[in-house]
This record gives structure tokens, C-alpha cells and sequence, in this order.
């Protein structure tokens, strides 16, 4: 990607090196169990929980206010840039789409952590990957899950590591429009085999939102370069959820998908980048069009 020049967020929360502090009520780790499956599955692993974490209270945040005089490595603080920049990026473009809809976009917060951290909708280790949270509107990442995709499944590149921020970041849009929401309120009121039909669309339609930030991205700062498309292609096909399974134990369960197949996070990634259209939704479709 070229990003030469360009600006980096200030909606960023430096935690790395910094204790996740106090536990906050439901902890993500209690719930969640860690595998390959999930360590890479791309999406929302805390946002699942937020409503029960909601409900029972959050705790104030401990540590997140300390001085961080960690040093990192050059490598972590290149990653720690490419993410400010990339953020920046999605607040250019979704700030631009919004407003032609005829509505205000309110940026998320992203939190670089290590280790684990705590947030609104819980504590979280590293293991679960990067997470977005709708009770504070924060989008969290640990920047060894780089190095993790690009060691245990050899997803790499630049725009590999941007469409995993911009994914969490199309969940925040998820959330702004009310999509997030509505299907979270229809997940607690069904079975786990239909929660997991909704809970695929939601990622399916987060993947068409980095697609459409990309779209626009393009455009207004040619940041794409050869082969970018195809190493977020690469990466979408590697984290769908019979590929994870697949790898993990050697077979899949469709009926336990949560996030897509690798054919389905493709076409809806490739989607987003080719029309940039927001009249297009993974909602109200035949299954058999996902």
C-alpha cells in the first residue's frame, strides 16, 4: 500500500505493555474457547458477549491511564504506525460516505494492547485475535496477531494486516447503522444453529465494508498497489471458518460456522473493493446468495 504521507489517527489508545487492569465483569477468555479456529477467525469475539456484559456492569478500567515507557522493537513500532494510518484512512473515507447518506460518522477508538486487555465487554487475552466492542465503541488488537497470521497461515502483506483493521472497523459501522444491534437482539432470541446463520452475516458484511473502505480509499489517495487485492483475497480464504477447522483437526462443521466460509469472505471482501456500493447487504438475502 502507499501511505507515504499520510496522517495518522490520534483516536488511539497505546495499552501495549500496560497491565489490562481490573477485571471487568464478564471476561472474554471465560467464555470463549481458544483454538486455531477462533484465534484467527477475523471478527467480533467480544462483541458476541456485550449485551450479557452490559447487563451485569463493567468495573472502571485500571491501568489504561499509566505511563507507558515500554520499548518496542523498530518491527512493532512500523506496525503501531501502519495501524494509526490505516485508521485515519477508514475516518477519511466512512466520515465521506456517511455524510452523503445524510449522517454523522462517529469514529471507534482502536486500543493496541499486549498481552490482554480489558474492555466493555470484558477481559480478553491475545489468543482471541483482534475484537471489536459496542459497549465502548473500541476496536482492540494485539500486533504480535500479525506475525501470527503470517507464521501459522501465511497471510501476509500490507493490505492483509489493513483489511483485518478495517474489518472491525466495519463492524463499528455495523453498529452506527443499527444492523449490529438488531441482529444481536434476534441472536439472543433463537437457537445457536440460527444465532450462527446471523452472526455469519455480520462478518460477511464487515468483509463488505473493508471491501468498501478500500473501494474509496483507492480513489481518494491511490493507495493500492499490485498484488494488494490479492494478498487481502489470500487472507480472507485463509481465515474462513472451514479453513480454520480444516487445518485445526482436519475436517469442518458448517453448523458451526460463525464468520463464512473462505469462498464466502472472498466474494464479499472482493465485492466491497469492486462497487463501493451501501445499498448492498449481507441481510435479507437467500442464504444460497452469501
Amino acid at each position: 500500500m502507499r501511505l507515504t504521507g499520510r496522517r495518522e489517527s490520534t483516536n488511539v489508545e497505546d495499552r501495549r505493555g500496560i497491565s489490562g487492569g481490573t477485571k471487568a465483569g464478564l471476561g472474554i477468555g471465560g467464555i470463549i474457547v481458544i483454538a486455531l479456529m477462533t484465534f484467527l477467525s477475523g471478527g467480533d469475539l467480544g462483541d458476541v458477549v456485550t449485551n450479557v456484559v452490559q447487563n451485569g456492569g463493567v468495573e472502571a478500567l485500571q491501568g489504561a491511564s499509566q505511563e507507558n515507557n515500554t520499548k518496542f522493537t523498530k518491527e512493532e513500532e512500523e506496525l503501531a504506525k501502519f495501524s494509526r494510518q490505516i485508521l485515519a484512512g477508514t475516518e477519511d473515507v466512512w466520515s465521506e460516505v456517511f455524510r452523503k447518506m445524510g449522517k454523522k460518522y462517529t469514529p471507534p477508538t482502536l486500543v493496541l494492547f499486549t498481552g490482554q486487555v480489558s474492555s466493555a465487554c470484558g477481559n480478553a487475552s491475545s489468543s482471541v485475535g483482534p475484537f471489536y466492542c459496542s459497549g465502548d465503541q473500541k476496536l482492540y488488537i494485539d500486533l504480535s496477531f500479525f506475525t501470527q497470521m503470517k507464521k501459522q497461515l501465511g497471510a501476509d502483506g500490507d493490505f492483509a494486516y489493513a483489511y483485518v483493521i478495517a474489518h472491525e472497523v466495519g463492524h463499528h459501522v455495523e453498529n452506527l447503522l443499527g444492523t449490529l444491534n438488531e441482529a444481536h437482539s434476534q441472536m439472543n432470541k433463537t437457537n445457536k444453529t440460527a444465532a450462527n446463520k446471523i452472526s455469519i452475516r455480520l462478518e460477511l458484511l464487515a468483509d463488505y465494508y473493508a471491501g468498501v473502505w478500500a473501494h474509496y480509499d483507492n480513489q481518494k489517495y491511490q493507495s493500492l498497489e499490485k498484488g494488494d487485492v490479492e494478498e487481502a483475497i489470500d487472507c480472507a480464504q485463509k481465515i474462513g471458518d472451514n479453513y480454520l477447522q480444516e487445518k485445526a483437526r482436519g475436517y469442518s462443521q458448517p453448523e458451526s460456522f460463525t464468520h463464512g466460509t473462505s469462498k464466502q469472505r472472498m466474494k464479499w471482501l472482493n465485492l466491497g473493493i469492486e462497487t463501493g456500493d451501501m445499498n448492498t447487504t449481507t441481510f435479507g438475502i437467500p442464504e444460497k446468495d452469501l
